[in-house]
Protein backbone atom coordinates (compact mmCIF):
# COMPACT_ATOMS: atom_id res chain seq x y z
CA UNK A 1 0.00 0.00 0.00
CA UNK A 2 1.30 3.73 -0.91
CA UNK A 3 1.67 6.62 1.31
CA UNK A 4 -1.02 8.46 1.40
CA UNK A 5 -1.19 12.20 1.17
CA UNK A 6 -3.88 15.20 1.47
CA UNK A 7 -3.84 18.33 -0.91
CA UNK A 8 -6.03 21.03 0.14
CA UNK A 9 -7.22 24.38 -1.59
CA UNK A 10 -6.98 27.60 1.11
CA UNK A 11 -9.40 30.05 0.99
CA UNK A 12 -12.64 28.11 2.09
CA UNK A 13 -11.57 24.72 3.78
CA UNK A 14 -8.94 26.10 5.85
CA UNK A 15 -9.39 29.99 5.66
CA UNK A 16 -12.79 32.00 5.52
CA UNK A 17 -11.04 34.86 3.32
CA UNK A 18 -10.89 35.11 -0.47
CA UNK A 19 -7.93 37.38 -0.16
CA UNK A 20 -8.10 38.77 -3.42
CA UNK A 21 -11.80 40.31 -3.43
CA UNK A 22 -10.74 41.75 0.35
CA UNK A 23 -7.87 43.48 -1.56
CA UNK A 24 -10.16 45.05 -4.53
CA UNK A 25 -12.58 45.97 -1.64
CA UNK A 26 -9.52 47.71 -0.05
CA UNK A 27 -7.58 49.18 -2.73
CA UNK A 28 -10.28 49.95 -5.51
CA UNK A 29 -12.61 52.33 -5.68
CA UNK A 30 -16.37 49.85 -5.75
CA UNK A 31 -13.97 47.56 -5.55
CA UNK A 32 -16.03 44.53 -4.13
CA UNK A 33 -18.61 44.94 -6.92
CA UNK A 34 -16.11 45.53 -9.52
CA UNK A 35 -14.54 42.06 -8.33
CA UNK A 36 -17.76 40.42 -7.82
CA UNK A 37 -18.33 41.40 -11.78
CA UNK A 38 -14.98 40.14 -12.60
CA UNK A 39 -15.34 37.13 -10.81
CA UNK A 40 -18.73 35.98 -12.94
CA UNK A 41 -17.47 37.10 -15.82
CA UNK A 42 -14.31 34.39 -14.94
CA UNK A 43 -17.08 31.83 -14.11
CA UNK A 44 -18.28 32.34 -17.57
CA UNK A 45 -15.50 31.54 -19.62
CA UNK A 46 -14.25 28.81 -17.56
CA UNK A 47 -17.80 26.83 -17.22
CA UNK A 48 -19.87 27.81 -19.62
CA UNK A 49 -17.70 28.92 -22.91
CA UNK A 50 -15.42 26.62 -21.57
CA UNK A 51 -12.51 28.98 -23.38
CA UNK A 52 -9.38 27.23 -24.79
CA UNK A 53 -6.53 27.54 -22.54
CA UNK A 54 -8.47 29.79 -20.01
CA UNK A 55 -8.12 28.58 -16.25
CA UNK A 56 -10.72 29.44 -13.45
CA UNK A 57 -9.40 31.63 -11.13
CA UNK A 58 -7.64 33.92 -13.62
CA UNK A 59 -10.15 36.88 -12.10
CA UNK A 60 -6.45 37.18 -10.00
CA UNK A 61 -4.53 38.08 -13.47
CA UNK A 62 -7.37 40.29 -14.88
CA UNK A 63 -7.71 42.45 -11.59
CA UNK A 64 -3.79 42.86 -11.25
CA UNK A 65 -3.85 46.03 -13.16
CA UNK A 66 -6.24 47.82 -11.54
CA UNK A 67 -5.13 47.28 -8.21
CA UNK A 68 -1.65 48.55 -9.17
CA UNK A 69 -3.76 51.87 -10.69
CA UNK A 70 -5.52 52.12 -7.35
CA UNK A 71 -2.09 51.88 -5.41
CA UNK A 72 -1.26 48.76 -4.30
CA UNK A 73 2.14 47.60 -4.04
CA UNK A 74 3.96 44.27 -3.12
CA UNK A 75 4.77 46.11 0.26
CA UNK A 76 1.37 46.96 1.34
CA UNK A 77 0.04 43.93 -0.51
CA UNK A 78 1.89 41.62 1.70
CA UNK A 79 0.97 43.90 4.85
CA UNK A 80 -2.89 43.75 4.02
CA UNK A 81 -2.87 39.86 3.57
CA UNK A 82 -0.80 39.55 7.57
CA UNK A 83 -3.15 41.96 8.96
CA UNK A 84 -6.31 39.84 7.77
CA UNK A 85 -6.17 36.17 8.22
CA UNK A 86 -9.27 34.73 9.08
CA UNK A 87 -9.48 30.81 9.85
CA UNK A 88 -11.89 28.44 9.98
CA UNK A 89 -12.42 27.28 13.05
CA UNK A 90 -10.19 24.39 13.94
CA UNK A 91 -8.18 25.09 11.06
CA UNK A 92 -4.82 25.16 13.38
CA UNK A 93 -5.03 22.12 14.64
CA UNK A 94 -6.07 20.69 11.72
CA UNK A 95 -3.22 21.69 9.61
CA UNK A 96 -0.96 20.50 12.56
CA UNK A 97 -2.50 16.83 12.71
CA UNK A 98 -2.40 16.57 9.16
CA UNK A 99 1.35 17.80 8.92
CA UNK A 100 2.16 15.37 11.69
CA UNK A 101 0.55 12.03 9.92
CA UNK A 102 0.78 12.26 6.45
CA UNK A 103 2.33 14.45 3.84
CA UNK A 104 0.42 17.69 3.94
CA UNK A 105 0.18 20.18 0.56
CA UNK A 106 -1.95 23.20 0.38
CA UNK A 107 -2.40 24.24 -3.46
CA UNK A 108 -4.42 27.63 -3.54
CA UNK A 109 -5.09 30.27 -6.47
CA UNK A 110 -4.19 33.26 -3.27
CA UNK A 111 -2.01 35.28 -4.24
CA UNK A 112 1.85 34.34 -2.57
CA UNK A 113 1.83 37.14 0.09
CA UNK A 114 -1.31 35.97 1.93
CA UNK A 115 -0.04 32.27 1.89
CA UNK A 116 2.70 33.20 3.33
CA UNK A 117 1.15 35.43 6.07
CA UNK A 118 -1.55 32.03 6.52
CA UNK A 119 1.90 29.90 6.82
CA UNK A 120 3.16 32.50 9.48
CA UNK A 121 0.11 32.08 11.56
CA UNK A 122 -0.71 27.95 11.34
CA UNK A 123 3.25 27.35 11.64
CA UNK A 124 2.73 25.43 7.80
CA UNK A 125 5.43 24.70 5.98
CA UNK A 126 5.63 27.45 2.96
CA UNK A 127 7.63 25.01 1.46
CA UNK A 128 4.39 22.27 0.77
CA UNK A 129 2.44 25.27 -0.67
CA UNK A 130 1.35 26.15 -4.06
CA UNK A 131 0.29 29.65 -5.16
CA UNK A 132 -0.15 32.64 -7.61
CA UNK A 133 3.16 34.48 -7.54
CA UNK A 134 3.47 38.16 -8.65
CA UNK A 135 5.69 40.82 -8.76
CA UNK A 136 3.47 44.69 -8.86
CA UNK A 137 6.70 46.48 -8.32
CA UNK A 138 8.40 45.43 -11.66
CA UNK A 139 5.97 46.48 -13.75
CA UNK A 140 5.99 50.65 -14.49
CA UNK A 141 2.63 52.30 -15.22
CA UNK A 142 2.59 55.51 -16.14
CA UNK A 143 -0.47 58.37 -15.30
CA UNK A 144 -1.91 57.77 -18.82
CA UNK A 145 -2.47 54.66 -18.14
CA UNK A 146 -3.14 54.95 -14.39
CA UNK A 147 -6.01 57.33 -15.62
CA UNK A 148 -7.00 54.60 -18.56
CA UNK A 149 -7.54 51.86 -15.98
CA UNK A 150 -9.52 53.86 -13.63
CA UNK A 151 -11.93 55.16 -16.59
CA UNK A 152 -11.85 50.86 -17.33
CA UNK A 153 -13.23 49.92 -13.58
CA UNK A 154 -16.23 52.78 -13.91
CA UNK A 155 -17.23 51.39 -17.29
CA UNK A 156 -16.65 47.85 -15.95
CA UNK A 157 -18.81 48.77 -13.17
CA UNK A 158 -21.65 50.76 -14.79
CA UNK A 159 -21.89 48.73 -17.31
CA UNK A 160 -21.31 45.01 -16.51
CA UNK A 161 -22.11 43.55 -20.01
CA UNK A 162 -19.99 40.58 -21.23
CA UNK A 163 -19.33 41.96 -24.65
CA UNK A 164 -18.02 45.61 -22.81
CA UNK A 165 -15.38 42.71 -20.56
CA UNK A 166 -14.38 41.05 -23.68
CA UNK A 167 -13.57 44.91 -25.53
CA UNK A 168 -11.90 45.86 -22.34
CA UNK A 169 -10.12 42.52 -21.90
CA UNK A 170 -9.35 41.56 -24.56
CA UNK A 171 -9.38 44.01 -26.84
CA UNK A 172 -8.19 47.49 -24.61
CA UNK A 173 -5.53 45.83 -21.66
CA UNK A 174 -3.48 43.88 -24.13
CA UNK A 175 -2.86 46.95 -25.71
CA UNK A 176 -1.21 48.57 -23.04
CA UNK A 177 2.26 48.15 -21.34
CA UNK A 178 1.12 47.15 -18.28
CA UNK A 179 -0.55 44.22 -19.52
CA UNK A 180 3.24 42.16 -19.14
CA UNK A 181 1.84 42.23 -15.48
CA UNK A 182 -0.97 40.11 -16.40
CA UNK A 183 0.83 37.73 -18.88
CA UNK A 184 3.36 37.34 -16.46
CA UNK A 185 1.47 35.82 -13.71
CA UNK A 186 0.04 32.08 -13.68
CA UNK A 187 -3.34 31.65 -11.43
CA UNK A 188 -2.94 28.42 -9.60
CA UNK A 189 -6.48 27.56 -10.63
CA UNK A 190 -8.24 24.72 -12.47
CA UNK A 191 -6.60 22.70 -14.45
CA UNK A 192 -2.92 24.63 -12.86
CA UNK A 193 -4.23 22.71 -9.86
CA UNK A 194 -4.44 19.39 -10.85
CA UNK A 195 -0.97 19.93 -12.27
CA UNK A 196 0.12 21.21 -8.88
CA UNK A 197 -1.14 17.73 -7.68
CA UNK A 198 0.50 15.68 -10.53
CA UNK A 199 3.75 17.36 -9.45
CA UNK A 200 3.60 16.66 -5.95
CA UNK A 201 3.50 13.07 -7.26
CA UNK A 202 5.81 13.21 -9.45
CA UNK A 203 8.52 13.86 -6.56
CA UNK A 204 7.46 12.58 -4.18
CA UNK A 205 6.17 8.60 -6.21
CA UNK A 206 2.52 8.94 -4.82
CA UNK A 207 -0.32 7.09 -6.37
CA UNK A 208 -3.34 9.05 -7.27
CA UNK A 209 -5.63 6.46 -5.43
CA UNK A 210 -3.88 7.81 -1.89
CA UNK A 211 -4.90 11.13 -3.09
CA UNK A 212 -6.95 13.04 -0.58
CA UNK A 213 -8.12 16.56 -2.10
CA UNK A 214 -9.86 19.17 -0.43
CA UNK A 215 -11.62 22.25 -2.09
CA UNK A 216 -14.78 24.76 -2.50
CA UNK A 217 -15.05 26.32 -5.37
CA UNK A 218 -14.89 26.42 -9.35
CA UNK A 219 -10.66 26.71 -8.72
CA UNK A 220 -10.87 23.29 -7.70
CA UNK A 221 -13.26 21.22 -10.31
CA UNK A 222 -10.41 19.43 -12.34
CA UNK A 223 -8.21 17.75 -9.14
CA UNK A 224 -11.40 17.38 -7.22
CA UNK A 225 -12.60 15.28 -10.09
CA UNK A 226 -9.06 13.71 -11.02
CA UNK A 227 -8.90 12.38 -7.19
CA UNK A 228 -12.65 11.17 -7.69
CA UNK A 229 -11.78 9.80 -10.74
CA UNK A 230 -9.03 8.00 -9.41
CA UNK A 231 -10.26 6.15 -6.29
CA UNK A 232 -8.94 8.95 -3.94
CA UNK A 233 -11.28 10.72 -1.35
CA UNK A 234 -13.17 14.17 -3.51
CA UNK A 235 -14.16 16.07 -0.29
CA UNK A 236 -16.06 18.95 -0.73
CA UNK A 237 -15.72 20.90 2.75
CA UNK A 238 -18.82 24.04 2.74
CA UNK A 239 -18.78 23.88 -1.21
CA UNK A 240 -20.63 25.58 -4.06
CA UNK A 241 -22.39 23.65 -6.83
CA UNK A 242 -18.82 23.45 -8.86
CA UNK A 243 -17.05 21.64 -5.98
CA UNK A 244 -19.67 19.44 -4.85
CA UNK A 245 -20.68 18.62 -8.87
CA UNK A 246 -17.17 17.13 -9.13
CA UNK A 247 -16.69 15.62 -5.20
CA UNK A 248 -17.51 12.39 -3.44
CA UNK A 249 -17.56 13.31 -0.31
CA UNK A 250 -19.25 16.69 1.20
CA UNK A 251 -18.88 18.23 4.55
CA UNK A 252 -21.05 20.61 5.46
CA UNK A 253 -19.57 22.17 8.73
CA UNK A 254 -18.43 25.18 11.12
CA UNK A 255 -15.38 23.66 11.88
CA UNK A 256 -12.23 21.68 9.94
CA UNK A 257 -12.06 19.00 12.60
CA UNK A 258 -14.63 16.78 10.26
CA UNK A 259 -11.35 17.28 7.35
CA UNK A 260 -9.33 15.66 10.33
CA UNK A 261 -11.04 12.87 11.05
CA UNK A 262 -11.77 11.78 7.54
CA UNK A 263 -7.71 12.40 6.63
CA UNK A 264 -6.85 10.48 10.11
CA UNK A 265 -9.48 7.19 8.30
CA UNK A 266 -8.17 7.29 5.14
CA UNK A 267 -4.33 7.77 6.22
CA UNK A 268 -5.24 4.59 9.05
CA UNK A 269 -7.94 2.39 6.98
CA UNK A 270 -8.37 3.28 3.40
CA UNK A 271 -11.62 4.92 1.22
CA UNK A 272 -13.92 2.28 1.83
CA UNK A 273 -13.78 2.26 6.10
CA UNK A 274 -14.05 6.64 4.77
CA UNK A 275 -17.15 5.57 2.72
CA UNK A 276 -18.97 3.58 5.85
CA UNK A 277 -18.30 6.07 8.35
CA UNK A 278 -19.95 8.96 5.78
CA UNK A 279 -23.05 6.56 4.89
CA UNK A 280 -23.09 5.96 8.51
CA UNK A 281 -22.67 9.44 9.62
CA UNK A 282 -25.32 10.53 7.33
CA UNK A 283 -27.77 8.17 9.05
CA UNK A 284 -27.23 8.75 12.60
CA UNK A 285 -24.12 10.82 13.43
CA UNK A 286 -23.61 9.78 17.65
CA UNK A 287 -23.89 6.41 16.42
CA UNK A 288 -21.64 6.64 13.64
CA UNK A 289 -18.70 8.40 15.95
CA UNK A 290 -19.35 5.45 18.21
CA UNK A 291 -19.45 2.78 15.93
CA UNK A 292 -15.89 3.40 13.72
CA UNK A 293 -12.33 3.60 15.00
CA UNK A 294 -12.03 7.53 15.16
CA UNK A 295 -9.68 8.84 17.15
CA UNK A 296 -10.92 9.95 20.15
CA UNK A 297 -10.11 13.15 21.22
CA UNK A 298 -11.14 14.35 17.32
CA UNK A 299 -14.37 11.80 18.05
CA UNK A 300 -14.91 13.86 21.29
CA UNK A 301 -14.77 17.27 19.26
CA UNK A 302 -16.14 16.24 16.43
CA UNK A 303 -19.80 15.78 18.73
CA UNK A 304 -19.36 19.73 19.86
CA UNK A 305 -19.89 20.80 15.96
CA UNK A 306 -22.51 21.46 13.88
CA UNK A 307 -21.42 18.79 10.86
CA UNK A 308 -23.53 17.16 7.88
CA UNK A 309 -21.56 14.50 6.35
CA UNK A 310 -22.63 12.65 3.24
CA UNK A 311 -21.25 10.59 0.49
CA UNK A 312 -22.53 12.66 -3.28
CA UNK A 313 -25.02 11.04 -5.16
CA UNK A 314 -27.54 11.86 -7.97
CA UNK A 315 -30.31 12.01 -5.20
CA UNK A 316 -29.00 14.56 -2.83
CA UNK A 317 -26.86 16.53 -5.25
CA UNK A 318 -29.28 19.53 -5.63
CA UNK A 319 -29.91 19.70 -1.95
CA UNK A 320 -26.31 19.63 -0.82
CA UNK A 321 -25.45 22.11 -3.19
CA UNK A 322 -28.54 24.49 -1.52
CA UNK A 323 -27.62 23.92 2.17
CA UNK A 324 -23.76 23.98 1.64
CA UNK A 325 -24.37 27.21 -0.34
CA UNK A 326 -26.37 28.61 2.74
CA UNK A 327 -23.63 27.56 5.26
CA UNK A 328 -20.94 28.75 2.90
CA UNK A 329 -22.44 32.44 3.06
CA UNK A 330 -22.90 31.81 6.76
CA UNK A 331 -19.44 30.81 7.67
CA UNK A 332 -17.43 33.30 5.28
CA UNK A 333 -20.10 36.18 4.45
CA UNK A 334 -22.84 36.55 1.96
CA UNK A 335 -20.30 37.98 -0.60
CA UNK A 336 -17.62 35.63 -0.31
CA UNK A 337 -19.59 32.81 -0.23
CA UNK A 338 -21.53 33.92 -3.12
CA UNK A 339 -18.41 34.06 -5.40
CA UNK A 340 -17.72 30.84 -8.07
Amino acid sequence: MGRKFVVSDCEGPISANDNAFELAGHFIEDGEKFFQIVSQYDDILADEIKRPGYNAGSTLKLILPFLKAYGATNQNMKDFSQENVLLIPGARATLGLLQFIMPTYIVSTSYEPYIRALCDLTNFSFNQCYCTRLDLDSHPLSNADQEKLRQFRLSIVDNPDFDNLERIFWEELPEMEIYSLVEEVEPVGGEAKKEAVLDIMEKRSFQASDLMYVGDSITDVQPLNFAKENGGIALSFNGNEFALNNASIAAISDNTVITSVIADLFNRYDLKVVQDFALSFEKDPEKAVQEHPLNPQLASKLVETNTRLEMVTENNLEELKEESSKFRKKVRGKSIGGLG
